[in-house]
């Protein structure tokens, strides 16, 4: 079964299907709506075989169902359908909930996803569960306002990485997690990683949408070529950097 796997965010749409090695990208922002991401996502694969599709969605998400319209898109999620426009079994999951299932490793992990906005989910003994950590109050607005992309740019990285390590404090003090991951596109700006955080990436949100159509203890063939292509991509990254 060939999976493509959709990260909607509210910078970039990415995806990647099985088989391949090399993800593709286009622009989103506040003008996105749910159909025209089908049809860029369809010219973007177009060369591309799949069978099923998993979606990470920025915005909360309940029994694989948008339940809220996305902050940073265009409305009209909700209640569209997913499995007609794409002609195939489609699974919908939080944005951060895919990366975060994608990055588990055993026991309570906590997931922060530091992009657009604060995506939050836990996984307990292989079982995802999405948050809304960001929306809850704090200081001045919420948590999400404080490790924010746009607080990151009114602030600077350094300053804003105390900002970062300060909310993920109050977050283990409160769930006490055996694990903290740390993922989305800016946490890699982080002048210093929190106590008690590993670095997580954002390749894991496709590993993640992956294992939404396994069986447990299956496809270990599959998950060993995911890990070859994540190092591979990594490298590559690397390298794109040093340039």
């Amino acid at each position: 079964m060939h999976v493509l796997v959709i990260d909607v965010g509210g910078t970039n749409v990415k995806v990647l299907a099985t088989g391949q090695r090399q993800r593709r990208k286009f622009p989103s922002g506040p003008e996105l709506t749910p159909e025209g991401m089908v049809e860029k996502v369809k010219a973007t694969t177009k060369d591309w075989d799949y069978d099923v599709v998993s979606i990470g969605y920025p915005g909360p998400v309940d029994t694989g169902r948008p339940v809220a319209e996305p902050r940073n898109l265009a409305k009209g999620w909700i209640g569209f359908d997913f499995v007609r426009a794409f002609g195939c079994p489609v699974k919908v999951i939080n944005d951060a909930a895919m990366q975060a299932l994608g990055s588990y490793q055993g026991g309570k992990m906590l997931f922060l996803g530091l992009g657009t906005g604060l995506g939050s989910s836990a996984v307990v003994n292989g079982k995802v569960g999405p948050f809304e950590l960001g929306s809850l109050p704090y200081k001045k607005g919420t948590y999400e306002d404080y490790v924010s992309r746009r607080r990151l740019e009114h602030r600077g990285r350094k300053k804003w990485s105390q900002d970062v390590a300060e909310v993920v404090a109050h977050m283990i003090h409160a769930l006490r997690p055996d694990d903290v991951v740390l993922g989305g596109g800016n946490a890699k700006k982080l002048t210093q990683l929190p106590k008690g955080c590993r670095l997580g990436s954002n390749l894991n949100a496709f590993i993640g949408g992956f294992r939404m159509w396994e069986e447990p203890a299956k496809n270990k063939a599959q998950n060993r070529n995911r890990v070859r292509w994540q190092k591979e991509e990594s490298r590559r990254q690397e390298k794109k950097n040093l340039a």
